[in-house]
């Protein structure tokens, strides 16, 4: 697997089916001749092996895109951590604000959809060789790629299975997670995992927001057909999404406010216009983006009415403009 992005969990998937009496197909890109490999790249071994399929190139791809990307594997390092640069979007206002919650050597798990993002901020910003960034399939270090690519790393610096990402994230090991989220409300509960009749499923989503110290929710306040532009530092809104994400019940429960406001975690809900803290009564409203009006462009956007911190502030004025935040760790 020398060629490849992750090794996920392909020796413990083929062990068990091994040991359950099945039938192992290894596909491989090329044939060698044997004892010619080095055994520390040998991932899954011929014990558990049945059949062997030498495939054609557009049959082997290494990740959804049909090039082969020499920097996701450490068979070649950039020179230059490369990274898209996003467009100032509200995309972009909210992992900006989300990347202002890292802290130097945080070990981080990035999810996909918005928070991908973080990546990007992370290489524009210069911070990548200060904090570590993973994803579930095993990537550590390096900046996780996105889009159909995600599971992937650029100039990783290990890439261990899938299992052994995990076992790290149930014991704790990460300090800080940034991940989507669907539907929140009033008591801090989050929904990804069902919309209506759309079952998307968990994933690894609960067990990396149990173990997790401080766990960051991003996402748009409302979604489809949501339009802000951006105008002298200020944000506006200039077409309101036709569904909301402030909910009075998420319709399943994959993420627990009560819970995680039991065990003491830190958690933030942070949108384009607005940020919320969890706490044990639910969500308190800590921040606005300049520009927003509170009562129009936040309250009357929720199915509920979340508290309001008396400290109430501005969302850093940074994250609404052109060039670079500047930030530093």
């Amino acid at each position: 697997m020398e060629r490849e992005a992750a090794v996920i969990e392909s020796l413990a998937a083929a062990q068990a089916v091994r040991n359950s009496n099945g039938t192992i197909i290894v596909q491989v890109e090329r044939m060698a001749e044997y004892g010619s490999i080095d055994p520390r790249l040998v991932v899954i071994p011929r014990t558990v092996v049945d059949v062997v399929v030498k495939a054609s190139p557009e049959n082997h791809l290494q990740t959804c895109f049909p090039e082969y990307n020499p920097y996701f594997t450490g068979e070649s390092k950039a020179s230059e951590r490369p990274f898209v640069r996003m467009p100032l979007n509200e995309r972009k206002i909210i992992v900006r604000r989300a990347a202002l919650e890292l802290t130097t050597d945080a070990t981080v798990n990035l999810g996909i959809g918005i928070p991908e993002g973080i990546a990007s901020i992370a290489g524009e910003e210069g911070l990548a060789e200060k904090i570590i960034l993973t994803v579930e399939s095993g990537a550590i270090g390096g900046l996780p790629a996105g889009g159909l690519s995600f599971g992937a790393s650029l100039n990783p610096e290990a890439l261990i299975s899938h299992p052994s990402q995990f076992d790290s994230y149930d014991g704790g090991g990460l300090d800080m997670a940034f991940l989507g989220l669907a539907q929140v409300d009033r008591a801090g509960n989050v929904n990804v995992s069902k919309l209506g009749s759309r079952i998307i499923g968990c994933g690894g989503f609960i067990n990396i927001t149990q173990g997790t110290r401080h766990v960051i929710f991003c996402g748009t306040f409302t979604y489809d057909g949501l339009e802000i532009e951006i105008s002298e530092g200020k944000l506006i809104i200039a077409r309101e999404g036709m569904h909301r994400k402030f909910i009075e019940n998420v319709e399943q429960v994959t993420f627990s406010g009560r819970y995680a406001a039991e065990k003491g975690q830190k958690v933030l809900y942070i949108t384009e216009r607005a940020v919320f803290e969890l706490n044990r009564e639910g969500l308190l409203l800590t921040e606005v983006a300049p520009g927003i009006d509170i009562e129009r462009d936040i309250l009357s956007q929720m199915d509920f009415k979340p508290a309001v911190s008396e400290s109430l502030k501005q969302m850093d004025a940074r994250i609404f403009r052109e060039i670079p935040m500047g930030l530093e760790l």
